[in-house]
């Protein structure tokens, strides 16, 4: 075939191959099509994606020569760019778009796919050649990080059913299909309870509520094509309606709504669900030689052990609900002259009220100096003072999904590194919280150094036309953690694409450093300016924010940790729950949760643990994290300067930089010259440490 002949057949293929595989064009190495997709085009696409798969699959089982590590490992880690395309478009469309005809393609397909994958990995042909070069590695003259590649490529073919008999891996496989059908169960009906809302239809009922909040509430309820005010059932709106409202009937109504989410006993109910998925997980790992689901899920963990994790917590949690204690002794002092006594829709309320009176600070008074244009240009300057990265708007010159989504350019030592998506408010489609994803992530495999594409997703709720997007303290805290995971995937400096995940209980980390530098003095005085006025922020209120730094924080504490230690009472048993309500209320009951407070997650909603596997046996990664977190900015503290560009540089070079290139424990060790050390989290909760 000629030269010109080959072409005209390559362009032919690429023509008749759906759109959502095809190379992306434009500026940065490629970029999403957003502007071209429909939704119909998924199905074709998925199955043409797996065929696609499937021939590279095969077409590296059968080479005829002799078995290497190139046409092996280095083969499977170039593989997969089609499908991998296909699913950060599909990733934006089920949790940034989601709708009925989007729903019924993830009921549809997800499973098949997953079927897909499950049987590649499995695959008997593909581990004999993994676990030849596995048992001959010591002769291969590998560098350390190829060895460790295919070290954890083994490793983790082991650990999902490689040495099984072919029954077994075909129960595994049909487990495997199966939970994707329930973890879609489940998202859908936890998304449906939250795309209801209250509408309050007089202004009786917006009594307490500020300005602001008011005029977002309106907008929301014009947006549904209603007359009143629309309190969304989603954390944005609940909890600062918790906070101001002085409607007490109305604050336990939305509570109500909010913590019962998918605990109403109606279609979209999820326990039966949970219970379905318990049970065919502990199957799972009991088939893969796995006493429970979180022994197998914490095998690739820095903690190892559901023990270990579960120790940390208990460390904790004595000191937080002790805390609790006095905050509600606080609140109900001031909650004795209304004739009450605390209950969980009260205590955020109460303790606004707390907080004034013991810091003479309110946070409506902070709020108009938090505007959420502002707080974007901190985090990026912030970046810049610590890492030398830069951020520039590109906003109109790349396809976006949703035309609020703001887009920039992202250089660092004057190369560009990435281009970052900015899609920062809350709407119908859009599942609740805030996360960061990548649709194409950094490695130098094959003569490459993509250009990484990161996004951050929050659910701020919107200032009303022509007044701008004011947010909590929380909220920027929430800005300043997710653009951590970006800052993280941006500066990945590795080769393999099979070096890039980290352990779920790293996951965290950098993005927990990175809300550090939200109330330090720089960015507060530069970028803390008022809506209206453009003063900065009077350094009274300053000093007001830095006194009261640990206030609340056995409710915060105690609010994710019931979460987190429920989390893995419920998967670190060899039985499965079968009713999880009652396991919710007895084990809550068990470990003294403050009658005056829920979970932040109850076990009807908790998408980290349902949803998928992700962070199932894992939610206590957040505390594990963060105690290297605040053992991290004692590095900082520790030097006089929490800009300090030195300790700024080795956090990024050998922690954030390396991806999964080395044992993270002794990356970490590295760093700081030893393991973390839990006084500092005690600290930096203001609970006492026992020195």
């Amino acid at each position: 075939m000629t030269a010109v002949a080959h072409a005209q057949e390559m362009k032919a293929s690429k023509s008749s191959e759906p759109a959502l595989l095809q190379e992306w064009t434009g500026p940065y190495d490629g970029v999403p099509p957003w502007d071209k997709v429909k939704v119909a085009q998924f199905p074709a696409a998925f199955q043409a994606a797996m065929d696609a798969s499937k021939s590279e699959f095969e077409a590296m089982l059968e080479k005829p020569e002799a078995i290497t590590f190139d046409n092996t490992i280095t083969a499977n880690e170039l593989a997969g760019e089609k499908i991998g395309r296909l699913f950060s478009i599909w990733g934006v469309h089920s949790s940034n778009l989601s709708n009925p005809e989007v729903r019924k393609i993830q009921g549809e397909w997800e499973p098949k796919v997953s079927a897909f994958f499950s049987e590649l990995t499995l695959d008997a042909r593909y581990f004999q050649r993994v676990k030849y070069l596995y048992d001959t590695r010591a002769t291969l003259n590998l560098d350390t990080k190829q060895t460790r590649l295919l070290e954890r490529t083994y490793d983790n073919l082991v650990r999902n059913g490689a040495l099984l008999d072919p029954a077994k891996k075909a129960q595994v496989i049909n487990i495997e299909t199966e939970l994707s059908k329930k973890f879609s169960t489940f998202s859908e009906k936890v998304l449906a309870d939250e795309e209801t809302f209250i509408l309050l239809a007089s202004e009786a009922d917006l009594a307490g509520l500020p300005e602001s909040f008011i005029a977002a509430t309106k907008a929301a309820a014009t947006s549904k094509g209603k007359t009143g005010w629309a309190i969304v059932n989603t954390r944005s709106a609940v909890q600062p309606f918790l906070e101001n409202s002085t409607r007490r009937d109305l604050r336990e109504k939305v509570w109500r709504a909010f913590t019962n989410r998918g605990d109403n006993k109606n279609a979209n109910d999820t326990n039966a669900t949970i219970a379905e998925i318990l049970k065919l997980r502990q199957d799972r790992a009991e088939i893969l030689g796995f006493p429970t689901h979180a022994h197998y899920r914490m095998a690739d963990t820095m903690a190892k052990d559901p023990d270990k994790a579960m120790d940390l917590m208990m460390k904790v949690w004595p000191a937080a609900t002790a805390r609790v204690a006095e905050e509600v002794a606080d609140m109900q002092a001031i909650a004795n002259a209304d004739n009450i006594t605390i209950e969980p829709w009260d205590y955020r309320f109460y303790a606004e009220k707390v907080r004034k009176a013991k810091y003479d600070l309110d946070q409506e008074a902070i709020k108009p100096y938090f505007q959420l244009d502002n707080m974007v240009a901190a985090m990026f300057d912030a970046a810049g003072k610590l890492y030398g990265m830069s951020f520039t708007e590109n906003t109109g010159t790349v396809p976006v999904f949703e035309p609020k989504v703001r887009t920039f350019e992202v250089k660092r030592d004057g190369n560009i590194i990435g281009l970052f998506y900015l899609d920062n408010f809350a709407r119908a489609g859009k599942r609740s919280g805030a996360w960061m994803t990548t649709y194409r992530s950094q490695h130098k495999l094959g003569g490459k150094n993509n250009i990484v594409l990161a996004s951050n997703n929050n659910n701020f709720v919107p200032g009303a036309d022509g007044v701008p997007t004011l947010i909590s303290i929380d909220d920027a805290s929430t800005l300043f953690h997710e653009f951590g995971h970006a800052i993280h995937f941006l500066n990945y400096n590795i080769t393999w694409p099979g070096l890039a995940g980290v352990p779920r209980d790293f996951v965290e980390y950098p993005s927990q450093v990175n809300e550090n530098w939200l109330l330090t003095p720089y960015v507060l005085n530069t970028y803390a300016k008022h809506y209206k006025t453009g003063e900065p922020i009077p350094a009274e209120l300053v000093e007001k924010i830095k006194a009261s730094d640990t206030f609340n924080q056995g409710f915060a504490t105690v609010e994710y940790l019931s979460s987190a230690i429920l989390d893995m009472k419920l998967h670190n048993r060899s039985v499965p729950v079968t009713d999880p309500a009652a396991f919710e209320r007895d084990t809550l009951a068990e470990i003294g949760m403050p009658k005056e407070m829920a979970m932040r997650h109850r076990l009807p909603q908790f998408n980290h643990l349902f949803a998928d596997d992700g962070y199932s046996a894992g939610y206590y990664s957040y505390l594990w994290s963060e105690t290297m977190d605040a053992d991290t900015w004692a590095a900082f503290t520790e030097k006089g300067d929490v800009w300090d560009k030195e300790t700024a540089e080795r956090f990024r070079a050998m922690l954030m930089a390396t991806g999964n290139e080395s044992d993270r424990i002794e990356a970490y060790r590295a760093f700081r010259g030893r393991d973390p050390d839990v006084k500092y989290i005690m600290k930096k909760r203001g609970f006492p440490t026992g020195e």
